[in-house]
């Protein structure tokens, strides 16, 4: 259930990483990272390619085409192998703690012996690693809010890596005769930046067809439990999917309950009781005669509950009842809303595709406007320079309105300095339709030094976009320590907009901080940060995330006509107020 381009990058991904534990070259683990992100990026399934086919990707060498052909040839890579042999496998379970590098991991192991997660919160806890160099109390708090990090997402995989898999399986399930409504349900119909597991919901008045065909699919590794209301199974990559049949005139009930919350449910069928109705998978009944009410559609559930419909986004409990009793719940912002694409990049920097395949993709996709914002040269390792960038302006300029007259904006992406300070003066920077700003180094800061730094960007009058404003990787890397509520109040000061970076591994700012920054009156732009044509897509989860935080389309800039957007990239006032 996964593309060979998925597992070649896991794989390239992992050799880079045990180059470096092991003191390898830094240039030659950098270049099979950049070789695993533009095979993971690539349109085309790479186990169709031959070794010409392979050198055409950007980044990917004869010696990298070889192994990866090696490796789908005969499932193994030697040179993975033989490196993986060298590294105890208590440093590699060290690695899995987000935030600690493999450097760090290797001088735990050697100096004080630990090689578990266990062993390492008792040398925390002794202090024992404060005699290392290069561990400091900031070190330790770092580490432990890393072992936080790994224990909460458990088995949770990332929102995209089940969406792929339950939109395969609600396809094939859905062309089964006797089938009459086939959907994904849960934490993934609500748009959850991580799932537990996948719920499939099926309404047919026989279930054994899609049961049996259910546990024969591509990629199911075990076969947890089979009935005939529900069967279970596990993907070959750990994944659970759990698969329901419901009577057909109980698929709203059925949808309305499977896609949860359970503290959302518990309200619902709170109010059920105080209707003297009985609540449950099946339908809304009464509950003396119980006699079944409805249950056909979850708008019918709703209705009969005085509720308009609730979008499964808002369906967490954070007061959408009482929104829907009131008449006050937001009219969310979806993805036709979205007219452009504000954060983008090319292989003039970290890209993996050149300018002109990244345009035509985005006019495809219906875009009005789209904007290439590479990275600027203080990130030294993307080599950009004022002539590259120049260059790139000139080609934009011969792009804009060629592909179904979706207009061009040339952008970049600023480095936030530890001081606040962005590369390049204010002079060439207005030279450019906008500017993202996002942090890349200097993540352990101080709080206060951390708020001044990005308070500092917003008030400087050419930055229009905080990106990815926390620097959060999900399950990785945690956010920085910041007083979001000072950032959230300077952007609605100065009038700069809030990125939703949509990227899987991001989704950044969360929902939880969309909710707090909203209340301030700042303006949002859902952005893909892709990297390739295929990270186009993303859009879709950025959505997810600014529905989960209760946006209309008028709060997310990329919504707006591009005559108002470039009004607003003016920056000439503040957009919000105090909450």
């Amino acid at each position: 259930m996964s593309r060979p381009n998925e597992e070649i990058e896991a794989l390239l991904r992992e050799y880079a990483d045990l180059i470096l534990i092991t003191g390898g070259d830094a240039f030659k683990a950098r270049a099979y990272e950049k070789a695993a992100r533009a095979i993971g990026g690539h349109h085309t399934d790479v186990s169709t390619l031959d070794a010409a086919g392979l050198r055409k990707i950007p980044n990917v060498g004869r010696s990298i085409a070889d192994k990866v052909l090696q490796y789908l040839r005969t499932g193994t890579l030697p040179a993975v192998e033989d490196i993986r042999a060298k590294i105890p496998a208590g440093v590699r379970h060290l690695m899995a703690i987000p935030g600690l590098g493999p450097r760090k991991a290797m001088t735990l192991y050697e100096d004080l012996h630990v090689s578990s997660v266990p062993e390492l919160l008792d040398a925390l806890h002794e202090e024992r690693l404060r005699d290392l160099k290069g561990f400091g109390p900031k070190t330790e708090e770092n580490i432990l809010h890393g072992i936080e990090q790994l224990r909460s997402a458990g088995d949770r995989v990332p929102i995209n890596a089940a969406m792929e898999v339950a939109e395969e399986i609600v396809a094939e399930l859905s062309t089964l005769t006797g089938c009459e409504n086939c959907a994904y349900a849960g934490s993934l119909r609500r748009m959850r930046e991580t799932i537990g597991d996948v719920d499939v919901l099926v309404a047919a008045a026989v279930s054994a067809r899609f049961m049996d065909a259910f546990v024969t699919m591509p990629g199911t590794a075990e076969v947890i439990a089979h009935g005939t209301k529900k069967t279970s199974v596990r993907t070959t990559k750990g994944l659970q999917i759990d698969l329901r049949v419901v009577p057909p005139d109980s698929w709203g009930a059925g949808l309305q309950y499977f896609t949860g919350s359970k503290a959302h449910n518990i309200r619902t069928r709170e109010m059920a009781v105080h209707h003297k109705l009985k609540l449950s998978e099946y339908g809304l009944f009464h509950a003396r005669s119980g006699k079944k009410i409805v249950s056909q559609t979850e708008e019918e559930v709703y209705a009969r509950l005085g509720l308009p419909w609730i979008p499964p986004t808002l369906r967490e409990d954070r007061g959408e009842v009482a929104a829907g009793l009131h008449g006050d719940l937001p009219d969310l912002v979806t993805e036709a809303d979205i007219k452009g694409d504000l954060h983008t990049h090319t292989d003039l920097t970290d890209g993996i595709a050149p300018l002109g395949e990244m345009v035509t993709a985005a006019a495809h996709r219906g875009l009005r406007y789209y904007a290439v914002t590479d990275h600027a040269p203080d990130l030294a390792m993307q080599r950009m320079t004022d002539e590259k960038v120049l260059a790139q302006r000139e080609r934009i300029r011969e792009l804009d309105g060629r592909h179904r007259k979706m207009r061009v904006l040339h952008g970049t992406e600023l480095n936030i300095g530890p001081d606040g300070s962005v590369d390049w003066p204010t002079d060439f920077l207005r030279g450019f339709d906008l500017c993202v700003a996002s942090v890349h180094s200097h993540f352990g800061q101080g709080r206060d030094a951390q708020t001044r730094r990005l308070v500092t960007a917003c008030e400087n009058p050419e930055v229009n976009i905080i990106g990815h404003p926390t620097t959060r990787i999900i399950g990785k890397r945690p956010g920085l320590d910041v007083d979001l509520d000072a950032v959230f109040a300077a952007c609605a000061r100065t009038g700069t907009a809030l990125e939703i970076n949509a990227h899987p591994d991001r989704l950044d700012l969360s929902d939880e901080h969309i909710l707090r920054a909203r209340r301030y009156g700042v303006k949002f732009a859902v952005n893909t940060d892709a990297h390739a044509p295929l990270h186009l897509q993303y859009l879709r989860y950025g959505v997810g995330t600014a529905q989960r935080g209760w946006l209309t389309a008028d709060e997310v800039i990329n919504t707006w006509p591009l005559a108002r957007l470039r009004r607003f990239l003016h920056k000439k006032g503040a957009t919000g107020s105090s909450p």
